[in-house]
């Protein structure tokens, strides 16, 4: 009888463990009753809350689903726009389990294939809205109506997973290597052109500058030249003027202060060696007779 007891006691400890589950915070619970999902008197499936919950012992499989807000942040991928230029979209989608009965049918709760399904619903509403416009269109201001298409798309699509569709956000929009390198080398040589014909515009305007500075230079030395010669012919009149007020008023002086400056210039270098006659004229202030 004690063993009895005890067996009993065993039993209802293990009835009720298998009765009872509990569902954490942040997470959603559906019971499966032979496989097939517990729905209420609507045909609705049951969902429970975060708490403590009973279920039929033994039969009911109780399968948890994490119903916070999930971030879907693949590799980006290659669309084309409608001038049938490649484009790599790096973007991520906002979602969650809306109806956790449909989203377990569909994937079996595994959170890995619903987003493999959900990223094939989003990028076929982004290749469509991609396709759509053109990338000076995509690029200059209608990210946001694509955006915003992309996510009506999207919702409708992925209804049918159970899933709802919060957000869908272009992060980063670029071109493919080969694209970016080809670009890249058209704009390296447009700017070169245009660095060459700055610089040969450059050099024309400094030949002219220069050319315009030569010619004012050569007119200058032409002024001063000219002013110089008329400076200097003002003063060789000048010196005549002079020496000739001076002659006129004592010859003899002047004649003898000539011959003692053609004295002085000739024996300047006592090197220099001259065979002159002494009784010649250019003596005549030397010799010992008297003056005339």
């Amino acid at each position: 009888m004690r063993n009895f007891s005890i067996i009993l006691i065993i039993a209802a400890v293990v009835l009720s463990f298998s009765s009872v589950f509990v569902v954490p915070e942040g997470q959603r619970a559906i019971v499966l009753l032979f496989s097939k999902v517990q729905k209420d008197d609507t045909d609705n499936a049951v969902v429970y809350e975060p708490g403590l919950h009973f279920k039929v012992p033994f039969v009911a499989q109780v399968r948890k689903l994490d119903a916070r807000i999930q971030t879907l942040d693949g590799t980006p991928d290659r669309f084309v726009t409608s001038e049938k230029k490649d484009l790599i979209v790096d973007s991520y989608v906002k979602w969650r389990v809306q109806n956790f009965s449909d989203f377990y049918l569909r994937t079996r709760g595994d959170k890995n294939y619903a987003e493999t399904l959900l990223k094939q619903k989003v990028n076929n509403g982004l290749r469509t809205n991609f396709g759509a416009r053109t990338i000076k269109e995509i690029v200059s201001g209608e990210r946001s109506e694509l955006m915003e298409e992309a996510l009506v798309q999207a919702s409708e699509s992925a209804r049918e997973l159970g899933i709802e569709v919060l957000d869908v956000r272009v992060k980063q929009i670029n071109l493919p290597d080969e694209v970016s390198n080809s670009i890249y080398q058209r704009m390296r040589a447009e700017r070169t052109a245009v660095a060459k014909e700055h610089r040969s515009e450059g050099q024309e305007k400094a030949e002219e500058i220069r050319a315009s500075v030569d010619r004012r230079v050569t007119v200058m030395l032409a002024d001063a030249e000219r002013n110089a010669r008329s400076v200097r012919g003002q003063g060789d009149a000048q010196a005549a003027k002079i020496y000739a007020n001076a002659y006129n008023k004592d010859p003899e002086f002047f004649g003898f202060l000539r011959s003692l400056d053609a004295y002085k210039k000739t024996f300047k270098n006592k090197q220099d060696v001259m065979v002159i006659e002494p009784d010649g004229e250019f003596f005549k202030y030397m010799k010992n007779a008297e003056p005339q």
